[in-house]
């Protein structure tokens, strides 16, 4: 399908590394995420559902996108892909390049998205702490492939998931691995 195509569907899809319009403004880059829109509506109500979600924003709707904070990006993109009102929304490593506080801020906001749009949300990320809290079902993938998938709860009570990407050992203490000489993953799972 063409994009044009894609969009009118009802998906979106936040890139990772932003990708705005540098040389627009914040409102001019939301703006632009309003073309794929299927149904009409006032553009004042779409900015302003936005500007609920994020809130910052509102105050920097005129400057420049390009001097944005990264955090400040990301939320104009996901504004962007969300003022379409989509079906799916596709959010690639959202986490990306942002402040421990700044990541909890943003999937409290895709959280809170998910709830009140009932939008699906398919979401790629390497922060899987953050991404199990709010996800219903998640997928482990290695290499390209699928090689675990489960329930959100499944997937936090996995001893390899909470080892291998959280980073915890089997009794839930931290566990540094500069102190294991020789480290390999046990693959039960292949």
């Amino acid at each position: 399908m063409s994009t044009e195509k894609i969009a009118q569907s009802g998906i979106t899809q936040v890139m990772g590394g932003r990708r705005l319009f540098a040389h627009l403004t914040v409102e001019e880059n939301l703006r632009v995420g309003a073309r794929a829109k299927r149904e009409k509506s006032s553009m004042k109500n779409d900015l302003d559902m936005i500007y609920g979600y994020f809130s910052r924003l509102r105050t920097m709707r005129n400057a420049t996108a390009g001097y944005c904070s990264g955090g400040e990006q990301q939320m104009v993109s996901i504004g962007r892909a969300l003022i379409s009102n989509p079906k799916i929304m596709l959010l690639d490593e959202p986490s990306m390049g942002l402040s421990p506080l700044l990541v909890q801020e943003i999937f409290k906001i895709i959280k809170t998205i998910h709830d009140d749009k009932g939008a699906s949300i398919l979401l790629v990320e390497q922060n899987a702490p953050s991404a199990l809290d709010i996800a219903d079902y998640g997928y482990v993938m290695e290499n390209g492939r699928i090689v675990l998938d489960d329930t959100q709860e499944a997937l936090k009570e996995n001893e390899d998931v909470k080892e291998f990407y959280m980073g915890l050992s089997e009794v839930g203490k931290k566990k540094s691995y500069r102190e294991v000489k020789h480290y390999r993953r046990r693959k039960r799972w292949l």
